[in-house]
Order: C-alpha cells, then structure tokens, then sequence
C-alpha cells in the first residue's frame, strides 16, 4: 500500500454513519435519498416477535429492535472507532509507528570510513531539549589538543552524560565477548535441565531403571475375592465321567482330607458306575478315581484317588449363614476348569428336589445368586473366610427349557454344609448314609396349606416316630422346629436337614385344632 494521501473511502472494519431520515440532511450536510423497502426479518423468543430494522431510527428514544439488546453508537468523537488511513488510533497508524520504532532500535549498518570495526553510537532524546545525542555512560573524553566540552554529570565520573561531543565507537571485539558468554549460559541451562529431567524421570543412558513392583506386591488381602481364589483354586478338582455308550459327563468336586477323597454329587459320577471316572487337578495331573460311596437322596458322592499330598478345603458351619451374605462358587461350568463367581446368599431352607421322579433328592437348599451353571455340580460354594459351607448341586431353568439348554438365572442351589458334612462321613465311614424319617405316608393331592398325612390304613407307620408323638392318620402337619410348613417337600427337606436321633417338635392340625407334639427322629430301616 501507498503512504500517499488517498482520499479517505469506507472502511467495512469502522462503524458505519448513521442515515438520517428521508429527506432530512446527514452529518455530512448531505440529502439522503429514500431507501427501497426491503423485507423485514424478526427474532423470536419465548415473548413476543419483533421485526429487525432496515434501517437505524434517527429519534434515539425510538424503542427499536437494537436498543434492546445495547446503548445507541456515536457518529462521532472518542468512542468512535476510528478510520484506516487516518493518523492515529487505526491499523496504517499503527504499521507507522511500528515501523518507526524498529528504524530507532534496529543495529545501525557500519559507517563507511577507513575503520570498519566502529559502529555509531545510538541516538537518545535529551529529556531537556527534546535534541538528539549520543548516549555515554561514563567521562567524556576529550579530543586531542583541545579542552572537554562537557563536565562530568552530578554524580561523579560514573554518571550517565548527555552531550554533543563525539564519542568512541565500541569495539565488536566486546559484542562478540559478550555474545560468546550468552551462549555459555544458554547451553549451561539447558544441559543442566537435561539432566535434571534424567534424573528426576530415572532415566539411565545405559539401560532402564524404571521401579519394579516389590516382593508380595501383586498379593491380594485376606479376605478378598482374590484372596479366597487363589487359596481354594488348588483344592477344586474337574470330574470327567466316560460311561462307555451313554456318553460322558463333566462336573466339580473339592478335596475333602489328605487321604485322596474328594467330595462331589453323586449326579456327576452317577454315569460313571460302570465306566471310568478321572479326576482332574488344578495343576492339571489326571487321577483315575473309584466311588468310595453315594446317596442319591442327598446327591452327594465321595470318589478317592491316589493322592495323598493335596490340601483339602474346611467345611464351615452352614447354620451360621444369613441371606446377604456374600459367596464364592468355585468349579468347571461347562467344562471351564477353574472358574470363580461370585453373588450373595438369597435364600435360605428352600426345598429342592432336581432329579428324575424316581430316584428324587431331597435339599434343604441354600440359595445363591452367584453364576452356577452345569458343570458347576459338586463344587465347593465359598463364604468369605474361605470356607465351605454348600455344594453347588442345582440350578433353576425357565419352564419350558430343557436340561440340555438350560443356564444361570441368577438362581442356584446348594447342599449346606452340615448336611454335607454328615453324609461325607457316612460314605466315607460305611459306603452309605442314613436318612431320619418320622415314619408317614403325605397325601400328594392335598391343596391345603401344610403337609397332610394320608387318611388311609396304614398310612402312620405302626411304632415308628410319628406313632409314638400321637400323630394321627389325616393330621395336617404346618410346622416343624417352629418354621411354618407349606408343603410336602418343605416338610420332607426339613426331616432330611437333621440328623437320625435328633428331637423335634411338631405343630399339626387336627379337627379344628392344633395340637403340638414332640419325636425323635429315627433311621430309615430301608437303608
């Protein structure tokens, strides 16, 4: 662009003059001609619409569209942005000024002259005259045969002199000096930052020093999931049944003692009788294993192998477990060996009868929420000490699903522990196990609520426990150790949950009234 006066134009960045109204003269003494109509355009709110003028009102009270929003803009005076070629307060202005500021500053050019080292002295504005000077700090020295011009400044020789003398050009030789120390120090500061950040990051030139995590640093708590895993995974074991033309069978099982037995269902090996069963470890050594002994009634088996060096899991106490209580499933869901869930006590004492209708058990069983799944079957259900206190036997489906397509619904089933416990030591002790009955026959049609005794001949075994209490042929038995019976099952789980010689109280119903009576329960004398 030209630094030529030009004949000032319009500036899209400035605020545009405001028009006056048709007819009337402008700011610049000028008539304004009347504007076509153009289409008004509005803005809408929640309230109300208002039309965005074509052009500015030239009454300031006029309650216009951009009133709303802000104060009126001036034609005229400071606040009035202004133009781009005048002489202040615009961008030409501003170039000029910049301009003129590095032309004052910038590195003079060598003069010409016989020497080519000396550079002139930088021009200075004396604050007095307003003239321009050579600025010196230090004596003025005086020319050759002549006498100094100027006096030092208050202050001494060290002061700073402002004065029309010629002065001594600086060497390039000091420049050069001082450039060379500046240089120096930059590439001090950054070695120096170099290595600070080596050393604060560990950083070795010859390899890395990273930290590494300490001895025992990836182990988990007592108490925790992985804790509690990483514990039992080593006694949990995966049962492979092969019965020949029947097919095979996948299930779990846990180390009972450190004589070999291993504690399962007796679902799992049930294929099994007249096949091979093998028991794989954690470590993944295969045992062939035989059936110590089984009851269907309480689907529980004991296998042994020829192992002697495994750690067994502790039984715990299943009386103490409460709904709420957070449980660990540990076992070979379809076939994936070592699998660990987890999930809470639901229930409690809920009746379970899986099986075919002809060879049924019977569990009093501890519901979980924990992923069980088949292939679960026999495994340990852990509390949160570690401890065993179910086995996984069971799993819910939803009706109209078949066994084969069958998976967790957040609804498991396992033994408890105590019942576990007594049957293990059955198995192990006999081969077999003892059941306690009251000795009755139920009427399976009766839709009442509570467990009725058949009201036929026969139906109260003569001399057995329910004979000697006083219970009578269509009694209808609701409660049992205090607990409300509702049905058969409910009533058979609970005699089966304790043990042959226990006593136990019985609430029945009996012509209107009820009546509480007290048995010892007895051993089944079929088995």
């Amino acid at each position: 662009m030209s630094d030529e006066p030009t004949t000032p134009g319009p500036d899209p960045a400035a605020a545009p003059e405001q028009p006056a109204a048709p007819g009337e003269p402008s700011s610049a003494g000028h008539p304004v001609e009347s504007a076509p109509a153009r289409e008004q355009t509005g803005i809408i709110d929640l309230h109300d619409t208002r039309a965005i003028p074509s052009r500015r009102p030239h009454d300031a009270g006029d309650d216009a569209w951009f009133d709303v929003f802000g104060g009126e803009h001036p034609i005229e005076g400071a606040a009035v942005p202004a133009r781009a070629d005048s002489s202040w307060g615009s961008d030409r202005a501003d170039a000029r000024a910049e301009e003129a500021h590095r032309s004052a500053y910038a590195p003079p050019a060598p003069a010409p002259g016989p020497d080519p080292d000396v550079s002139p002295a930088t021009p200075v504005v004396s604050a007095q005259t307003g003239a321009q000077h050579p600025a010196y700090a230090g004596p003025v020295p005086a020319a050759p045969g002549s006498e100094s011009t100027s006096a030092a400044a208050p202050g001494g020789p060290g002061g700073v002199l402002l004065t029309d003398a010629p002065q001594p050009a600086r060497r390039r030789g000091r420049g050069r000096l001082a450039a060379a120390v500046v240089a120096l120090c930059l590439l001090s500061g950054v070695v120096g930052g170099i290595a600070g950040q080596l050393v604060e990051s560990r950083i070795s030139l010859g390899g890395s020093t990273l930290p590494e995590p300490g001895a025992g640093a990836t182990q988990r708590p007592a108490g925790s999931v992985a804790n509690i895993a990483a514990n039992a995974l080593p006694s949990v074991v995966t049962i492979k049944v092969d019965a020949g033309s029947e097919g095979s069978a996948t299930g779990s099982g846990f180390v009972l003692d450190n004589k070999g037995h291993v504690l399962t269902n007796n679902h799992v090996v049930e294929p099994g009788v007249n096949g091979d069963i093998e028991v794989v470890l954690s470590n993944g050594d295969t045992e062939k294993a035989t059936i110590v002994g089984r009851d269907a009634s309480y689907d529980l088996a004991v296998l042994r192998i020829n192992r002697t060096d495994l750690r067994p899991l502790t039984l715990g106490p299943s009386d103490k477990v409460v709904v709420g209580d957070q449980v660990i499933a540990v076992g070979a869901p379809l076939g994936l060996d070592q699998t660990v869930t987890t999930g809470i006590v639901s229930a409690l004492n809920r009746p379970v009868q899986p099986g075919d209708p002809g060879e049924s058990s019977y569990i009093n069983a501890i519901q979980t929420d924990a992923a069980i799944n088949p292939g679960n079957s026999g495994g340990p259900l852990l509390d949160m000490t570690g401890k065993v206190i179910g086995v996984n036997s069971a799993i819910a489906r939803v009706p109209g699903t078949s066994g084969s397509t069958g998976g967790s619904i957040g609804l498991g089933f396992a033994i408890p522990s105590d019942q576990a416990r007594r049957t293990a030591d059955q198995l192990i002790a006999t081969g077999k196990a003892t059941h306690p009955v009251i000795g009755v026959s139920l009427d399976r049609t009766f839709s009442g609520e509570g467990a009725q005794v058949d009201d036929k001949a026969g139906s109260v075994t003569a001399g057995g426990p329910a004979a000697k209490a006083g219970v009578k042929p269509g009694d209808v038995i609701v409660g049992f150790e205090g607990k409300r019976i509702r049905t058969p099952d409910q009533l058979i789980v609970s005699i089966r949950a304790r043990a042959v010689g226990d006593t136990v109280t019985l609430k029945v119903q009996r012509d209107g009234q009820e009546l509480e009576l007290k048995m010892t329960l007895e051993a089944d004398p079929a088995k």
